[in-house]
């Protein structure tokens, strides 16, 4: 799958994305964990990272607030699958979260805020 996005009003700088489990940002934390219905099972952002399915590359905004990011991912399936970021019926259940931070990755594997820090920014994943 292709993921793109387009923002503006970024502070400058690169920001995490990440695919969180409930469709809902008011308020942003209301979005809940990462996206994680895999093997591992593990929404917490550090415990399981990177391997959340919901993990996505960093998004760079430049100067004037405007990031672009685009990126393919296996991860995650638009299809009525375990992986699909959509519910049982087909509506939305799951939202993309930008951070104040990039995410690291966690090099060196579960380190409290390697995944990013507060949230900036949160939308509704829903089908065209």
């Amino acid at each position: 799958m292709t993921v793109r996005l387009k923002m503006g009003g970024l502070p400058a700088g690169k920001h995490a994305v990440h695919i969180h489990e409930t469709a809902a940002c008011k308020p942003c934390s209301a979005a809940e964990g990462h996206f994680d219905p895999g093997p591992e099972s593990n929404p917490s952002p550090d415990g399981n990272h990177p391997f959340h399915m919901g993990d996505l590359i960093n998004i760079a905004a430049n100067d004037g607030g405007l990031g672009v990011l685009s990126t393919q991912t296996t991860r995650i399936t638009l299809s009525a699958r375990p992986l699909s970021i959509f519910g049982p019926n087909g509506k939305a259940s799951s939202a993309f979260i930008v951070h104040t931070d990039p995410d690291s990755y966690c090099p060196d594997g579960e380190e409290a805020g390697c995944a990013s820090g507060g949230r900036i920014a949160c939308g509704i994943i829903r089908r065209p």
